[in-house]
């Protein structure tokens, strides 16, 4: 049975109450589906037929770059959508293969089910346009990350828009090893690399807080 208070969180249901939520849920098919730690979830390339939920736990999405090393795009925990921008559309595949982070529920609501809670409150509807157009702006934005070929630039890339047009001074939200997943990189060669750019007067680096020294010079290193 679906965790109404926790739906009513889920971007795609923002401003809906519970009890909205279980009414409306009423003459609507879904599926909840459960998955172990690791297990796969969905390979890149399949169809996507059901809006899917994390109704508990987190999964993550992987592609691979253009050397064919596995990246690790984002982590999704609950109450988060998987892949909604792709639910619709002519060519409706996941783009990423998802994997289970740890014990994981699933909710599926299949495309001619969601269509029905579309028509019946335009709060969905908004939620779900405003959803899949912020997650096209991310996927835009680590496809870019996904073609720089250093490791430098990656860093470069991803201070900078940490930084956004104002900030100097930046703080990691991810652990050096989280960040070397993220990279696709290992843990020491992301550490030889910041320290190079330490070195070199790009940036400088205290633990997590690290400050952006010549902002034309990291940009210039973007340009290859």
């Amino acid at each position: 049975m679906i965790d109404f208070e926790l739906l009513a969180k889920s971007p795609v249901f923002m401003g809906l109450t519970p009890d909205r939520l279980s009414g409306i849920f009423e003459d609507v098919h879904y599926q909840i589906k459960r998955f172990d730690k690791n297990e796969l979830v969905v390979h890149a390339g399949d169809e996507c037929s059901s809006l899917v939920i994390v109704l508990s736990g987190s999964v993550k999405g992987e592609m691979a770059d253009y050397t064919g090393k596995t990246i690790k795009i984002e982590d999704i925990e609950a109450p988060r959508p998987l892949a909604a921008a792709f639910l619709f559309g002519k060519n409706n595949r996941f783009p990423v293969t998802v994997l289970a982070n740890n014990e994981v529920e699933l909710l599926y609501i299949p495309k001619p089910e969601f269509l029905k809670l579309l028509q019946k409150d335009q709060r969905i509807l908004t939620n779900y346009l405003n959803s899949i157009s912020s997650r096209a702006q991310f996927l835009s934005s680590r496809i870019k990350f996904l073609s720089f070929k250093t490791i430098r630039q990656k860093i470069a890339h991803y201070l900078l828009d940490l930084a956004g047009d104002r900030l100097a001074v930046v703080e990691l939200p991810l652990s050096q090893a989280q960040l070397a997943e993220f990279f696709g990189v290992t843990r020491p060669a992301l550490a030889r690399a910041m320290g190079e750019m330490d070195q070199e007067g790009f940036i400088e680096v205290q633990r997590r807080s690290v400050r952006i020294l010549d902002k034309q010079k990291m940009n210039d290193l973007l340009k290859g």
